[in-house]
């Protein structure tokens, strides 16, 4: 099932399906699409109902066998020097302007003791819906990458006067003022991927409403990345949508 117009409900309904796309996505995750040790795991964020992000992390007490990640077709990872991901746009920030200047206002942290690995967030329009929320998510975000924590972003709310290119466009202006980015065709809703390496390499997607959700990377390390389910994991999460409201998104798409 194609992209809805997530406009055409309100955000309450978009929260209760945004909280079964990230169980979703752990469920896919945690079921075949990740090797062993990485794990995914909702988190939530205080003063929140639901999960916010969904977390990957790789298990302290075991080590990466080199068969693991061995980009064999077997355990679904690839690798950079054997299959680029395949995006519409990639973008690699310019040395001489990666974190210059720039303020670190957020630890990310787990109690687990696991290390962190990657996010994947799910935007709603609350992040975007006043420069005090759109500046605390590019805080975040900013923060995550900072710390070499590879992330997966996928917005499907069109830009606003906050921003006017997408999310990608303000996230990426915060890394690299030198090379902004803008929409190369009508597309105008975003999945991108954020490999945290150093210079940041970020895989843009442009989506549209009725377009078929593509795969996208999720890093695991320097070279290694699983494609994430979004589209199977999207259709799967809609059943929790009432079915008038779920007709009221079909009839925009």
């Amino acid at each position: 099932m194609p992209l809805h117009d997530w406009t055409r409900v309100s955000a309450g309904t978009f929260h209760g399906f945004h909280n079964a796309w990230i169980t979703e996505l752990s469920r896919a995750l945690n079921n075949g699409v990740l090797p062993s040790p990485f794990y995914a795991e909702a988190e939530q964020v205080a003063g929140q109902t639901g999960p916010d992000v969904l977390a990957l992390e790789m298990d302290s007490r075991q080590f990466i066998a080199d068969e693991v990640l061995a980009p064999d077709g077997s355990s679904g990872v690839a690798t950079l020097l054997d299959a680029e991901p395949q995006v519409t746009v990639t973008q690699v920030a310019s040395d001489a302007e990666v974190y210059s200047e720039r303020r670190n206002r957020l630890a990310i942290r787990h109690a687990s003791g696991d290390r962190l690995v990657a996010y994947i967030e799910l935007l709603s329009s609350g992040n975007k819906a006043s420069r005090r929320m759109l500046d605390r998510f590019l805080d975040k975000v900013y923060s995550v990458i900072e710390q070499g924590i590879h992330l997966l972003v996928v917005d499907p709310y069109p830009p606003g006067p906050l921003d006017p290119q997408g999310i990608h466009a303000a996230i990426w202006n915060e890394i690299d003022p030198s090379t902004p980015f803008r929409f190369p065709d009508a597309r105008h809703l975003t999945a991108v991927s954020y490999h945290a390496q150093r210079p940041p390499t970020a895989y843009v997607e442009p989506l549209a409403v009725g377009q078929v959700i593509p795969d996208m990377p999720l890093f695991l390390d320097g070279t290694h990345y699983v494609n994430t389910p979004l589209e199977s994991t999207y259709n799967a999460a809609l059943s929790v949508v009432p079915k008038h409201l779920r007709e009221r998104l079909v009839e925009g798409a």
